[in-house]
Order: structure tokens, then C-alpha cells, then sequence
């Protein structure tokens, strides 16, 4: 017997998903541009010594991935939860509002960069923990401005990544039908991050920056097989997503919205 609910019900626990969904999409969207600018050894984290992996001559890879990047599989699998329940009008309204949110955030680190810094605030943190000399104005202004080379580069990636992963997921959707959820989630995340993880980099750190093409290339390879790997582990979430809605929704209500989502994207 299928979990029915009130209609009046129903359309209150759309709207208060719709909401929970998109807090969880823009909060994780907006974290992992402002710490995307560290990059991090995956090796050392874990006290393992550098891989220095030499596919080609003079080109050394190591497991060197963007901070950031622990966060965008959360995105990406909102995006296909959201996908798959209030569709491409869904994903590009959520969407559209992560970027102006991005932008004014952006717009916050320009100006804040610029303050003057307060003269007891220079002085009380003028040594580190071992009592090196420290300029910590200097720093607070070199972070911020790298996380806003990563912020316009990921406007761009993020934009053709939102729209590539829906495309790509309500393609597989009109193919598979409402079974094989792994396969379009999974495949429509593998595809568009494939795309985010070398834009990104390529506009941040190197029309922005000052990486050699070298190292793009290989934080760009280690990010996407982080992606990669991400996306398959965590492809189980997607079902107890799905189920947690069904119940919370109620069936009905689920089927509905999920078919409607379906019929709207095709006619985008």
C-alpha cells in the first residue's frame, strides 16, 4: 500500500524540501570556493611519503588535490537529488542563486581584502606559533585573493558543469526510465566533473596564477580521480536519499514530482 499523505501536506513538504536541498547545495558550493584555494598532499595527510608518479619525461604526478574538492561531490549529488525530483527548472534556479551568492561573496573579498588593518591586530599576531616573524595582513590578503582567482574560474566551470550534469542525467533518465538511478547520477556527475576539474584549475592557476601547465594538469588528473571515486562510493547516498524523500513525501506525491521533472526537462 503506497504512503499516502493530504495534498495541502504534500505541497508544504515540497516546498520545505526544495529549501532543505538548495541550503545544502549553496552552503557546500559556497565553502568550497573559499577554501579551494588550499592545495593539499593526500600522501602526507595520510604520513605516506609523495607518490612521484612520471608519466612523461620532465611530468611528475602526485596526489595533490584542491581543499575544495572534498565538498563538490556533496554538489554534484544534491544537483542529481534535485534533478530528479523538481528537474532542469529546478536545478537551474538553485543554481543561478549559488552563483549570485558566489559573486557577492566575491564582491565581499575585494572589498575586505582592501581594509586597513587595525595596529593592535598586526602587533598581536606579528609572530607565529614558534615566534617567526609574521605578517598576517599580508597573508589574510595573499588566501583571499587566490580564493578569488578560484571563484571566477569556478563561475565558469561551475555554470557548464550545473548544466552539463543535467543534461547528461535527464538524457539517461528519458532512456533508463525511473530505474537505474546509479547510472544517471553517477554518469552524468563523472562526465560534467571531468569538465569542472581541468576548467577550474586552467583559469584559476594558470591564466590567473602562476602554474606551469605541468602542474594544472596534474592536480587536474589527481582532482578527478578523487571525483571519480567519490561519485561511485557515495553513489549509495543517492538511494537513501531517494528513499527518505519517498517517505517524507509520501509515494504518491514522489512519483509525481519525479515524472513531472521528467516531462519538464524533456521539453527544455
Amino acid at each position: 500500500m503506497k504512503n499516502t499523505i493530504s495534498k495541502k501536506k504534500a505541497k508544504r513538504r515540497k516546498n520545505h524540501l526544495f529549501v532543505i536541498l538548495a541550503s545544502i547545495f549553496i552552503a557546500n558550493a559556497i565553502v568550497a570556493e573559499i577554501i579551494g584555494v588550499k592545495i593539499f598532499s593526500a600522501e602526507k595527510t595520510f604520513g605516506w611519503a609523495p607518490a612521484q608518479i612520471n608519466l612523461l619525461e620532465g611530468f611528475i604526478l602526485d596526489f595533490n588535490l584542491t581543499a575544495g574538492v572534498i565538498l563538490w561531490p556533496v554538489v554534484f549529488i544534491t544537483t542529481d537529488v534535485i534533478n530528479e525530483y523538481f528537474g532542469k527548472k529546478g536545478v537551474r534556479k538553485i543554481t543561478f542563486i549559488a552563483v549570485a551568492l558566489i559573486a557577492y561573496v566575491f564582491l565581499v573579498l575585494l572589498v575586505v581584502t582592501n581594509l586597513a588593518p587595525a595596529d593592535f591586530w598586526l602587533e598581536v599576531n606579528a609572530t607565529d606559533s614558534r615566534g617567526n616573524p609574521f605578517d598576517i595582513n599580508y597573508a589574510f590578503f595573499k588566501t583571499m585573493t587566490q580564493g578569488m582567482g578560484i571563484i571566477v574560474a569556478s563561475l565558469i566551470a561551475f555554470l557548464v558543469g550545473q548544466f552539463l550534469d543535467v543534461f547528461i542525467f535527464q538524457k539517461l533518465r528519458r532512456i533508463t526510465g525511473a530505474k537505474v538511478l546509479w547510472l544517471r547520477a553517477t554518469g552524468s556527475t563523472l562526465v560534467s566533473q571531468l569538465i569542472d576539474s581541468f576548467v577550474v584549475l586552467f583559469i584559476a592557476f594558470y591564466i590567473l596564477g602562476d602554474w606551469s601547465a605541468g602542474q594544472v594538469v596534474s592536480v587536474g588528473i589527481i582532482n578527478y580521480i578523487y571525483k571519480f571515486l567519490a561519485a561511485v562510493v557515495l553513489t549509495p547516498l543517492i538511494y537513501l536519499a531517494h528513499n527518505v524523500i519517498d517517505r517524507y513525501l509520501g509515494e504518491s506525491m514522489a512519483e509525481k514530482l519525479m515524472d513531472q521533472a521528467s516531462k519538464d526537462s524533456a521539453l527544455l
